[in-house]
């Protein structure tokens, strides 16, 4: 029995895990992510974890709203690893400012940098972070703007994200060296 967290070494994986992973899980120039292969570590967590599950164009979000809410998620759990490949491989593409990405980590939600909507956002993950629940005020607003759909996504990536934390940050997982850093500390590669 092994108690150990550490990525493992692949590539090459045994068949079964390698068939998960040519499923399941997106690589950079052949590399698998660090994160995946310590979830390869256990073949059940890696089947039912699914690195695309909430990352599909059928979400019912918009891809700056998913992102939001996955920046802000990983910043409340101080996890820099999944911070800095969302802030590396989504930021541009969500149209993220320089300052937006770095309000994600600490900023208020009332930074001026935000629509009214995306301060919304931010507040409720904030809240569920911070509570596990919205408040009153805050959970009639989430009402207002987002769908029965959308709520529960943003719900889901909230969960999935701290699960995602959880483990990043229990293993120790450095930076990719591609990867952002936490605003203050620079960028990793290029």
């Amino acid at each position: 029995m092994t108690h150990d967290l550490r990525p493992l070494s692949g590539p090459p994986f045994d068949a079964k895990t390698q068939a998960i992973l040519d499923k399941h899980y997106p690589q950079r120039d052949g590399e698998v992510l660090s994160l995946f292969r310590v979830f390869a570590r256990s073949p059940r967590l890696l089947r039912k974890l699914g690195a695309a599950g909430l990352l599909d164009e059928d979400s019912p979000l918009s891809l700056r709203d998913r992102e939001i809410v996955i920046l802000r998620t990983t910043a409340h759990h101080g996890c820099e690893y999944e911070w800095g490949v969302h802030a590396k491989v989504f930021a541009k593409v969500a149209g993220f400012s320089e300052e937006q990405l770095g309000a994600t980590r600490v900023a208020p939600a009332e930074a001026g940098c935000w629509t009214a909507t995306e301060q919304g956002l931010l507040r409720v993950v904030d809240e569920l972070h911070q509570r596990g629940r919205l408040s009153e005020e805050t959970l009639v607003y989430f009402s207002r703007h987002w769908e029965t759909e959308q709520q529960l996504e943003i719900l889901a990536l909230c969960g999935f994200y701290s699960t995602v934390s959880f483990i990043a940050n229990t293993a120790g997982l450095a930076p990719e060296p591609w990867a952002a850093r936490f605003p203050g500390q620079g960028m990793a590669g290029s």
